[in-house]
């Protein structure tokens, strides 16, 4: 599956190289028009994250993250700051399919059991990683955690994913870090989702052959126009013109 990515700062579409907030590009001054643009080329799903609520810790652009769920027929998945069950609640109720968490699942491992029981194979547990520990609050400290660590101890949780980033290569399309996905994919009984880096269709067909990766998120290849959404999604269904 081929999911591009909406990051919401400040109202706007952006992207940030390696999550740093003064390495920001901005990309349009409305995700819901972009949204609908990425479904009217295909996209089966996309991947909207508050940047500012990841940042601060709890949602400050759920208002526009409500208006893309609405404005589009495929699923959202969001995250960025949906650290207690009240926030990822909410989220279901602005009409998100998807909870995308990451900080509050690393650190509270009560807080993960709990929305995952209660939002069964609804929750996607977010894994940024850089040098093989989990990354927390906005990616600006680095936890204890290893990454194995973390994938084993969620075994036996109804997660929808786990979501794995490489924190230094998201947003340099300098393609991702096969080596950590096949390492996760190994230990993992969840679908895994790659993410950060992935640069061209050349990277689309290596992950395609990593089994246990569901799917991509695309950012900052889709905007730059280093791949186009139609022959991602034409590679990632095998080439034979099924869209996945």
């Amino acid at each position: 599956m081929i999911i591009p990515a909406i990051d919401i700062k400040d109202g706007r579409a952006v992207r940030l190289t390696q999550g740093d907030p003064a390495r920001e590009t901005v990309y349009a001054e409305d995700p819901v028009t972009v949204a609908k643009a990425w479904e009217e080329k295909g996209a089966p799903r996309l991947h909207v994250v508050d940047l500012d609520g990841a940042f601060a810790g709890t949602p400050k652009q759920g208002s526009v993250i409500g208006a893309v769920a609405r404005a589009v027929r495929i699923p959202v998945q969001a995250g960025g700051g949906l650290r207690t069950p009240e926030t990822v609640e909410a989220a279901f109720e602005a009409g998100v399919a998807m909870a995308v968490v990451g900080t509050s699942a690393i650190l509270d491992p009560d807080f993960l059991d709990r929305v995952s029981a209660a939002f069964p194979r609804r929750i996607i547990l977010a894994l940024d990683a850089r040098d093989g520990k989990v990354a927390v609050k906005g990616w600006r400290e680095l936890s204890d955690h290893a990454v194995d660590e973390v994938v084993e101890r969620v075994a036996a949780l109804e997660l929808a994913a786990i979501l794995y980033t490489d924190i230094v290569k998201d947003g340099t399309l300098a393609g991702p870090n096969f080596a950590g996905l096949e390492a996760i994919t190994r230990r993992s009984r969840h679908p895994v989702f790659a993410s950060g880096g992935i640069a061209s269709v050349e990277d689309i067909r290596r992950l395609r052959g990593i089994r246990g990766v569901a799917g991509a998120i695309l950012g900052k290849a889709l905007y730059s126009g280093a791949i186009d959404l139609e022959t991602a999604l034409r590679v990632a269904a095998g080439e034979t013109g099924r869209r996945c």
